[in-house]
């Protein structure tokens, strides 16, 4: 019987390992992320949370173990295929990744020249404008990066990696150096975009608030592997201390 679109899963993690210089960073990790779902990772820093994604988008390969997106395998992947499953991949980097020689408008109309192969002014405009409406940004558009607040630049870097309509999005820490009241609006805003372009997403935080916001469910790291998953709810009120102790 095939699976439901609910039930469709879009990344599939089995025995994953990954090691650096002789130290073991992902030892056991096993996950499965359903389509449309929001899983959030916690866990302490050195913990190898980012190290996950990275090797979802095959920008890193791991040790041992699978790692499917879309019911591929990602360290078979030659470098063509590659390049197709990033384009169906946003990855949100901590400090926003925007080029700061350019402008808003050239920042957005970068990615969709060089990734989505999108030359039409008049399409590129109006995508532009969308993902801009989208995360309120509408009048910065002939802005310099360096003319945004953090929480700007954070909305800013949401809406140049969404504008190519990628299917899974892969936060780090997106509310990293923000304030309380700009952190809430980044985790409600991914929330609500996550809802309106109906994308997956795995989200790395050690943002408790942020985590109750955004997630569907929890996954707690530690050791380099997978411990508890669940909802917050269910996770804060566990037997185990290690894991309540990240909602206290």
């Amino acid at each position: 019987m095939p699976e439901t679109a609910q039930e469709e899963i879009v990344i599939d993690l089995q025995g994953l390992k990954k090691s650096f210089n002789g130290n073991e960073v992902l030892s056991n990790i096993t996950l499965q992320v359903k389509k449309g779902e929001n899983l959030v990772i916690l866990g302490k820093s050195g913990e190898g949370k980012s190290v996950t994604i990275k090797c979802i988008a095959g920008l890193l390969q791991p040790d041992a173990g699978s790692c499917r997106v879309f019911g591929k395998e990602v360290q078979q992947m030659d470098p063509a295929e590659l390049k197709e499953l990033r384009k169906r991949i946003g990855f949100l980097f901590q400090n926003a990744a925007l080029y700061d020689s350019m402008t808003v408008r050239e920042n957005l109309e970068f990615p969709l020249k060089r990734v989505a192969g999108l030359h039409d002014k008049g399409e590129i405009e109006q995508r532009s404008m969308e993902v801009l409406e989208a995360v309120g940004l509408t009048d910065a558009i002939d802005k310099m990066p360096s003319e945004l607040s953090g929480g700007m630049r954070k909305r800013m870097g949401l809406a140049r990696t969404l504008i190519v309509k990628p299917e899974i999005m892969l936060y780090d820490e997106p509310t990293t150096g923000l304030d309380t009241i700009t952190s809430r609006e980044i985790s409600e805003l991914i929330l609500d975009m996550q809802r309106r372009y109906k994308t997956t997403s795995v989200i790395i935080t050690h943002d408790i608030p942020c985590a109750r916001i955004t997630s569907d469910r929890v996954v707690i790291m530690h050791n380099g592997e997978y411990i508890a998953s669940g909802t917050c709810e269910e996770l804060e009120n566990a037997d185990d201390e290690f894991v309540r102790s990240f909602f206290k």
